[in-house]
């Protein structure tokens, strides 16, 4: 197999090489910039290692301005670390302090953006690198030179080494998914009306899963990062909606895939055609980034038509709306089944609605003028950058934030790390940082075995090392070349091999650095060794220390936390929509305050689902079940915008009297919250989970029946308001059905949280793969 082959299986878009290259070309000539012509120590080492930081340890995505403006950023809060921590580098105790509030900071704002999150490491580094190495504050103009020659450089080479391509994470997968369901629903409605060149059952089953696949694949791209991938822009807050959004709409459609045998309702499949027209729209807006008038124009238009064919859908509904007198369980279900094509296409529409206009606000944000751009102004409806961030962070302040719990985890370690060598008085202080840095993960389990690995790679590193340094002895032109090759197999080893295999090349680039500078032979390894030993351990107490279970049990929190806010917010909303449906009742606000705390819940159990899928080890559940029970959250958090979209479009009537159904839609509704309540205990204490709830039809009498007396207007005719309770119960109906989905894992994830305790109290019956709570 050709080498770039064999790389490019293991580096996707070769994107670790493209770093590795530009740091070996920039890195060396900096360095010998500052040690050869202004022989400046200070001055060879910032922009030596600033380059590191900039080049090889950060690689922003999105167009080429936003990634300059995101690297020129990370220049100018590094240059001011920098400050920082030589101010504090003589004080041991004000070092430590200084590093651990700063290195909180820096990890839990990461919360709020994927560039921030992406750039943490080298931010850590301009601050790991002037506090671990004590000097006066005369040095600082040193200092910052040299950290200004590695930001100007990594500057150009950005722009003019290797360009990365323009890479959103998102919006390809996004596209491809709504193009792919927009011809399934074109598909579902030429086979259902059996139209000329209506395809078979074999390409409509075809059809299908082709749009299963492209939704896979946008969900995969979606967890493919340790971060959610999304930045503080306004396109890039916009595209992270539509995974749950589409993702839902994958939910509806699977409720209604069967069309065998149901009854054409040409008003749905109007609904369904111009459904389709949004997502062909939303798909060409992803496709191309460059802003359209025209193409905002279609999409526009195409929401208004969609708008309207639901109108006329929801009138139709009302007018074929059985309102006679029939015998009792013949008109229930007379009536279910009349409104039941009609539900579906509803809550397809809302589902296709919100992906358009999520759509239409991305496409808003990237036609505003750079005047627009500068004074912030967003597109009607989304808020404000500040507003985005300050939601996303302190939805994290809570004590079962996985994200805080790293950030709490990782200053304490980088603290103590600190700490540690300014008292033992090694001779490079900041490997000590860095080797913990690198090697503390989510538990102490991992953390153990990356320390593992970390040493082994750092060992490995060193022979290799001491045998260069042995065959070239003195010659320093010789490790002057040889510098690049080991920077550059220091960005590639890690992606390409493993990450033992990045530790060992990036000691064996320290060796050859500090021969060059100050040689000292093989024995500069020995030091590195003793150093990153010692970072090792610190790491490993601290994993130990601050959440040593792992990710499995922040993930079962999570999940608890999501379905009981989630839940809630559903409940209240159907509540809501009683209230609204009668003009003589007490009005009340719309639940806004639920509505964001599920969101906030949702961000968290992202968060965890990411560790959880990041950490090593065996897995004690099958990670289809757990991404089953992740992504249901979602969706009973869209069903609860859906009842108050619903309700919130009611103006309300005096005709009629609607208590009686508002009661048994009110206590379907609490039944249903009270089942997920359960199911929340039952993740985390290990509570044998409720069967399913039983579908009821004595229920559905009783609300026909309600109803009946708010069927028909003065006219004859069935009330809106009438449709729309019963959509509601459509609604509570489809959170019910998803049940059945759910009780299989959630009994196993209540196995797993009973075992999980059980190993915890009796260390003797732990088992392998199974952390404790």
């Amino acid at each position: 197999m050709h080498p770039l082959t064999w790389l490019a299986q293991r580096d996707l878009g070769l994107v670790a090489l493209r770093r590795g290259g530009r740091t070996a070309i920039v890195m060396p000539g900096l360095f010998a910039l500052g040690d050869k012509v202004f022989t400046n120590a200070d001055v060879a080492t910032f922009s030596a290692f600033g380059a590191f930081a900039m080049l090889l340890l950060v690689d922003f995505g999105g167009p080429m301005r936003e990634r300059l403006q995101a690297q020129a950023g990370l220049a100018v809060v590094g240059a001011a670390f920098i400050c920082v921590g030589t101010l504090t580098s003589r004080t041991a105790w004000l070092a430590a302090l200084t590093m651990a509030i700063i290195g909180f900071a820096v990890l839990f704002v990461g919360v709020v953006s994927s560039v921030l999150a992406g750039a943490t490491t080298a931010l850590l580094l301009s601050l790991i690198l002037p506090i671990t190495v004590k000097a006066p504050n005369s040095a600082i103009p040193d200092r910052v030179a040299g950290w200004g020659l590695a930001s100007a450089a990594s500057l150009v080479a950005v722009a003019l080494l290797w360009p990365s391509p323009t890479r959103y994470p998102l919006r390809a997968p996004a596209a491809a998914a709504c193009r792919a369901l927009a011809t399934r629903l074109r598909t579902d409605v030429a086979y259902l009306l059996k139209e000329p060149g209506a395809p078979s059952k074999a390409e409509h089953e075809a059809v299908f899963q082709q749009a299963e696949d492209a939704l896979t694949g946008l969900q995969k791209a979606f967890l493919a990062t340790p971060y959610r991938p999304t930045g503080l822009s306004t396109a890039t807050r916009t595209v992270v909606r539509l995974v749950d959004e589409l993702n839902w709409l994958r939910i509806v459609l699977a409720a209604g895939h069967s069309v065998e045998g149901v009854t054409v309702n040409r008003a749905s499949c109007a609904v369904k055609r111009r459904a389709a027209e949004v997502l062909d729209e939303a798909s060409a807006v992803l496709e191309d980034s460059s802003p359209s008038t025209s193409r905002a124009k279609k999409l526009r238009a195409s929401l208004a038509e969609l708008d309207n064919a639901l109108t006329v859908m929801e009138h139709n509904a009302t007018m074929e709306l059985p309102v006679r007198r029939v015998d009792f369980e013949q008109g229930v279900t007379e009536v279910i089944t009349s409104l039941d094509p009609s539900f579906r296409t509803q809550e397809l529409s809302f589902a296709v609605s919100l992906i358009g206009g999520n759509v239409e606000l991305l496409d808003g944000a990237e036609r505003r003028n750079w005047w627009q751009r500068l004074l912030g102004r967003q597109p009607q409806g989304l808020s404000g950058t500040v507003s985005a961030a300050q939601e996303r962070a302190v939805a994290h302040v809570d004590s079962h934030s996985v994200w805080l719990h790293n950030s709490v985890r990782g200053a304490a370690g980088l603290g103590l790390a600190v700490l540690v060598a300014n008292l033992s008085g090694v001779q490079h202080a900041f490997w000590v940082v860095l080797g913990m840095l690198s090697v503390l993960r989510s538990n102490a389990l991992n953390t153990g075995q990356n320390v593992l690995r970390g040493l082994l790679g750092t060992v490995v590193g060193f022979v290799i090392g001491a045998g260069v340094i042995e065959l070239v002895g003195t010659n320093q032109t010789l490790l002057w070349f040889l510098l690049p090759i080991a920077v550059l197999l220091a960005g590639v080893a890690p992606a390409a091999i493993s990450f033992a295999a990045g530790q060992a090349a990036f000691t064996l680039t320290l060796v050859i650095l500090y021969n060059i500078t100050a040689p000292a032979g093989w024995r500069i390894g020995l030091v590195r060794i003793e150093d990153i030993a010692i970072g090792c351990a610190v790491s490993l107490l601290v994993g130990a220390l601050f959440w040593p279970r792992g990710a499995g049990s922040a993930l079962s929190k999570a999940l608890s936390e999501a379905y009981t806010d989630t839940s809630r917010y559903l409940a209240n909303a159907v509540a809501f929509g009683m209230l609204r449906c009668d003009a003589t009742s007490p009005q009340t606000p719309a639940p806004t305050d639920d509505a964001i705390r599920a969101a906030a819940a949702g961000r968290r159990l992202d968060d965890a689902f990411r560790s959880y899928l990041a950490e090593r080890g065996e897995k004690p559940m099958a990670l289809a079940e757990v991404t089953r029970l992740v992504t249901a959250v979602a969706g009973l958090r869209l069903g609860g915008d859906a009842v108050l979209d619903l309700w919130q479009r009611e103006q309300g009537s005096s005709v009629g009297d609607r208590s009686a159904a508002r009661q048994e839609l009110i206590s379907t509704s609490e039944l249903i919250r009270t089942w997920y309540d359960d199911l929340a205990v039952s993740l985390t204490t290990g509570r044998q989970v409720r069967d399913p709830l039983p579908h009821d039809a004595v229920a559905d009498s009783r609300l026909i029946d309600a109803v009946r007396h708010d069927l028909a207007d003065e006219d004859g005719h069935a009330s809106a308001t009438a449709v729309r309770m019963i959509w509601t119960a459509d609604h509570l109906d489809a959170a019910r059905r998803l049940q059945s989905a759910l009780s299989g894992p959630a009994r196993d994830a209540a196995k797993v949280a009973s075992e999980r305790r059980r190993a915890w109290e009796w260390p003797s019956l732990r088992r392998p793969g199974l952390t404790a709570p």
